[in-house]
This record gives structure tokens, C-alpha cells and sequence, in this order.
């Protein structure tokens, strides 16, 4: 559905998104992540055909972004970062105007508007002007535009942004329905709406790819054993240093050794047999567990 080579923009001698390249496959909620200035931004808004690329490409559902623009964009819908309204307006005023925008012929425009209403929430201001909404609301406007014209492809930077925490958990619903007949990308700085929402993360760094990786293999095990028991340091690393499946011991805090394992060491039987050491010495044990990596794990190891 979505194919970037070689993205690159540059800002004189700036370098703001350095040779980014991913594919996206249709249905799938991808996570946009990064540092603010990290380059995530600027990528979707070459994505979307609003800022023109240094070099590189951009193909949305087989259509070159900056040789078929309009035709490309017809398969979006985007929400900006700041999301621009327009206060003068009503949220059904802005929405026809929207509708008109894309092209939706008129007598379609009364059943789209309802449904993006619904689906967000704002029925019970509907009639208002949007100069009199808060942030939270204006956010649900900028949504609701987005989807007015069911996209193939909905790009979100910062959806969530200014909304309480209901409205966090509606809106992490709506992204789960959204995906079931569009592909989604939410770009953002939050890493539990990443966790709550999305299957794959792409993390941003310097402009540059660091990481492309499905969330279900980064929360694998890690393959290192971790074993709290009250013993002498030395005595335990060396007894559980010396174990047939265990490459290397280490004291990483009070009363708690790490165990690297050995290539296709089986983890069960390391387990049992670092349970075993540590009764065999008499030592209390506490907890035996399998270290995991988390997102926020992955990102403060990138972001060194």
C-alpha cells in the first residue's frame, strides 16, 4: 500500500530525513516514533505530497506522490501535527467544506458527515462554532475531517494530543475500527499509544531509520536469566557462572544476578537447573525470570 525509497530532505546544508526507506502493507497500524525532531513529521508530510522531496520516492496504493499528486492524495486522510481549522466555522460547516474538498459529490455529503460525527463523538456539538472548542474537541474535528471520505490510508500525527483520558481510550478504539478497512499510521512521542494501538513500530533517529521491527518480536525474551536470591556475590556468580548452559554471570543489583545464556541453550532447563544451584547452596531464593524487551526499553537503548 505504501512504498518509500531513498526519502531524503534537506534544508541547505540541513539533512532533515537522510535516505528513509519502509514498506507498509495494507491493514496494518504502524507506529511513527521519535524524539520531537527526530525527521517524523517532515515524513509524513512528503508522504501525504505536502512538502516535496530532496530525492527519493514515495508510492501510495502504486501512485508516485509528485507525479500523480492528486490522485494519490484522494487515498489519504491526514491529520496534521497542529491541526488547522478554521474557528470562524460550525464542525458541520467545516466538514461540508471538507467533503467539498475531496470531492465528494453533494448528495453523498450529508451520509459521510454523520458517520464521521458519530464515529467521533461530537454529535452534541455538531452546531457550534469551533473557535468555542478546546483543544480536545478541535482534535476530534481534525479526525473527523480525516475520515470523512473513508481513505485507504489514514496518517494521524499525534492524534491523541490535548485529549483526557477518555477520550484517549475512544480514540484508541476508533483507530482499531479504522484498520479494519484502512491502513493506519500514527506518528507520535508516546510510546503507550503505540503499545495500546499499533502491531509494527518504525523508530525515527537523526532522520534516519533505527529500528523497523513488529512489537510481538521486540517484547521476545531477551535470552538472559534473571535470579534473585540472597547470596555472596562472588560465590553466586561463580556458582551459576559455571552452569553447563550459561555463558556468563553478572550482579546487576542487590541480590540480583543476570545469566547470559548459551546459544540454543533451552531456556527451561537453565531455569531448573540455576533453581537447583541456588537451593542446593542454601541461598533464599526470591524470583526466576526471563528478561523481556519492552518498547520503552528498545527506544532508551536507541536513543543513547
Amino acid at each position: 500500500m505504501i512504498h518509500i525509497e531513498n526519502l531524503t530532505r534537506k534544508y541547505g546544508d540541513f539533512t532533515a530525513v537522510d535516505g528513509v526507506s519502509f514498506e507498509i502493507a495494507s491493514g496494518e497500524i504502524v507506529g511513527l516514533l521519535g524524539h520531537n525532531g527526530a525527521g517524523k513529521t517532515t515524513i509524513m508530510k512528503m508522504m501525504t505530497g505536502y512538502l516535496e522531496a530532496s530525492a527519493g520516492w514515495v508510492r501510495i496504493g502504486g501512485l508516485d506522490i509528485a507525479a500523480e499528486r492528486q490522485a494519490a492524495q484522494g487515498k489519504i486522510g491526514y491529520l496534521p501535527e497542529n491541526c488547522p481549522v478554521y474557528p470562524e466555522m460550525t464542525i458541520l460547516g467545516y466538514l461540508d467544506y471538507c467533503a467539498a474538498l475531496h470531492g465528494v459529490p453533494e448528495r453523498e455529503r450529508p451520509s459521510l458527515i454523520r458517520e464521521a460525527v458519530e464515529r467521533t463523538a461530537l454529535a452534541e456539538k455538531a452546531t457550534e462554532l469551533i473557535s468555542t472548542l478546546s483543544r480536545g474537541w478541535r482534535q476530534r474535528v481534525g479526525v473527523a475531517q480525516a475520515i470523512l471520505h473513508k481513505p485507504e490510508i489514514l496518517i494521524l500525527d499525534e492524534p491523541t494530543n490535548g485529549l483526557d483520558p477518555t477520550q484517549i481510550l475512544q480514540m484508541r478504539g476508533l483507530i482499531a475500527e479504522l484498520a479494519k478497512t484502512a491502513t493506519v499510521i500514527i506518528s507520535t512521542h508516546i510510546l503507550q499509544e503505540v503499545q495500546a494501538v499499533c502491531g509494527r513500530v518504525i523508530i525515527i533517529k537523526n532522520g534516519k531509520v533505527a529500528l523497523d521491527s513488529r512489537l510481538d518480536e521486540l517484547r521476545r525474551s531477551s535470552g538472559r536469566l534473571i535470579v534473585n536470591c540472597k547470596a555472596e556475590p562472588s560465590k553466586a556468580m561463580q556458582q551459576l557462572g559455571s552452569l553447563p548452559l550459561t555463558a556468563k554471570a553478572e550482579q546487576t543489583g542487590p541480590e540480583r544476578f543476570e545469566l547470559e545464556l548459551k546459544p540454543g541453550a533451552d531456556s527451561r532447563k537453565a531455569a531448573a537447573a540455576a533453581a537447583q544451584a541456588v537451593c542446593v547452596a542454601g541461598w533464599p531464593l526470591y524470583g526466576l525470570h526471563f528478561e523481556t524487551r519492552t518498547l520503552e526499553t528498545v527506544f532508551a537503548e536507541i536513543s543513547r
